[in-house]
């Protein structure tokens, strides 16, 4: 139950309203407007300007505001991006959903976090108006800390793929498999569709073996939805697809 609004002007402003234990940030509201019963005060953000999408050498820089929708129509959105971007939410919800909002909300069936885990996304994090840091999702998602995201940052000069299973097209994912590999060789894969966050299979070289990688990080992941022996064969499956499409750009 949201029972106070807040909307500071500045950064800093918005940075001491938080410093409170019951005052959480608004961005696109998807998560308030959940109506839990807990009294919460909500600090909207939506005049920051923390809504920027803007390319910075081989980065793309997403500011913490900017909605799903604005990123997956934006000019410099990769293609190979943009079908993660598309399952995450149904357009409605995308068209409010922010960046950092669903990165500090997502389970493991989370298509967008699969994504960026896999593109070694870093997260700049304000704790106060003196200290701020950068993170990796990596780092992140395991514990969440309090900090106020204020901007993703995405690697643009690697090669990405995605691919996934699901009960139906626009479903999330029972098992998604996410691929990103570098000039440099190093090659990094994520998988999603269960658990708490996506994980991390693997952080190596293009010639290590991903099916077995991929096989290896869904071998407890029973639950509702699927066995952990059908993600397994799935996610190998998936593995290979998106290595051959790595392989082929």
């Amino acid at each position: 139950m949201i029972t106070a609004y807040h909307r500071p002007k500045t950064l800093d402003e918005a940075l001491k309203l938080l410093t409170q234990p019951n005052r959480v940030p608004l961005g696109g509201g998807t998560l308030l407007s959940q109506g839990k019963s807990d009294s919460t005060e909500a600090v909207d953000l939506q005049l920051l300007g923390l809504d920027s999408l803007r390319v910075n050498g081989n980065n793309f820089e997403v500011g913490a505001t900017a909605t799903l929708q604005s990123l997956l129509e934006s000019g410099n959105c990769p293609t190979t991006w943009k079908r993660a971007l598309q399952l995450e939410a149904p357009l409605n919800l995308r068209n409010s959903a922010t960046a950092a909002g669903t990165i500090v909300a997502c389970d493991g069936r989370s298509t967008f976090a699969t994504a960026l885990l896999a593109l070694d996304a870093k997260l700049e994090i304000r704790d106060s108006i003196e200290q701020s840091r950068v993170s990796s999702l990596g780092e992140f998602l395991p514990l969440r800390p309090r900090g106020l995201i204020t901007l993703v940052t995405i690697p643009l000069n690697v090669k990405f793929a995605f691919d996934y299973v699901a009960r139906t097209p626009s479903d999330k994912p029972i098992v998604c498999v996410a691929v990103a590999s570098w000039g440099s060789g190093r090659t990094r894969m994520t998988v999603g569709g269960f658990g708490k966050s996506p994980m991390l299979a693997m952080d190596g070289t293009a010639s290590d073996d991903l099916a077995a990688a991929a096989r290896n990080a869904c071998h407890e992941a029973t639950d509702d939805f699927a066995s952990a022996d059908y993600r397994m064969d799935i996610a190998a499956t998936l593995a290979k697809r998106c290595a051959s499409e790595i392989a082929s750009l």
